[in-house]
């Protein structure tokens, strides 16, 4: 029987975001880490109060839901490490589901790795940094779970954010939209509170008008409903200094570098999982 409920094999940035989120939502005694690093491991733990293991086979062991948090292009690697353990577990009896956040990595390839006569449930998912203090963006491909093992991932997940369900043909481009984005915002940021500055605004208060203004517009957007054109439209008065700037803006290019940022993205996911 396992002794945790979440176990994470990684715990770089996104990882370590996920395993903050799991532990404030179900305490920090049913999670458990591991690292190839292990001082990253136990540092993270000593944080959050987490357990740490020295070996990924303690993690599949010990845990019900197993957190692949590792760069597509180890995922191979551990995958055929670790499927022993699963298939000796799973022999058992014991319910085993592997969650993997490697983008491109589809989960036809990660059955491939694990090469087992039976196929554990797997879950295929795209979270996003803000889920460290839950905001974050998480999609989930459920097409080889159960719907109730899916539930009670979210209920496990529920302090990192927001969830969508959606099919795994849309993975590749729905993980930029979500996964790559908050990158794209920090740059945007950043340069917004650039000009702030240069028109004399002192750098702090710059960086915090700014993304406070950037989380308001974006909590309207979600709130109200409204598409982002119209509510941009609501601030624009006209012979404003908003329409100037917006103008400014569509003279840079920026709708159509924002929309090259998220297509370029989504190819590089589908060159990943090749």
């Amino acid at each position: 029987m396992f002794q945790y409920t979440i176990g994470f094999i990684g715990t770089g940035n996104m990882g370590a975001a996920l395993v903050r989120a799991a532990c404030k939502g179900i305490g920090p005694q049913q999670v458990v880490v591991t690292n190839h690093t292990p001082a990253k491991a136990q540092a993270l733990a000593k944080e959050v109060g987490c357990q740490v293991v020295l070996t990924n086979e303690e993690v599949v062991r010990q845990s019900k839901f197993i957190m692949l948090g590792v760069k597509p292009h180890i995922l191979p690697e551990v995958l055929r490490q670790i499927a022993p353990v699963v298939k000796e577990c799973t022999d058992q009896g014991e319910e085993k589901i592997l969650v993997s956040m490697a983008a491109g990595v589809s989960m036809e390839s990660i059955y491939q790795h694990l090469n087992l006569p039976d196929r554990v449930p797997v879950l295929r998912i795209m979270p996003n940094t803000p889920a460290a203090i839950g905001k974050g963006m998480t999609l989930i491909h459920p097409e080889c779970c159960k719907p109730e093992l899916v539930d009670e991932f979210e209920t496990i997940m529920a302090q990192s954010g927001r969830f969508d369900r959606i099919g795994e043909n849309l993975a590749d481009a729905a993980g930029a939209a979500s996964g790559c984005v908050p990158a794209f915002a920090y740059l945007f940021m950043e340069g917004l509170a650039d000009g702030a500055v240069m028109a004399g605004v002192p750098r702090q208060k710059a960086m915090t008008y700014v993304a406070q203004a950037v989380l308001g517009a974006a909590s309207l957007v979600l709130e109200s409903g409204q598409h982002p054109g119209a509510l941009k439209d609501a601030v624009c008065s006209p012979g404003g200094s908003t329409i100037v700037g917006i103008s400014k803006l569509e003279e840079g290019g920026l709708r159509s570098a924002c929309i090259q940022a998220v297509a370029g993205s989504a190819e590089k996911n589908k060159q990943l999982g090749k």
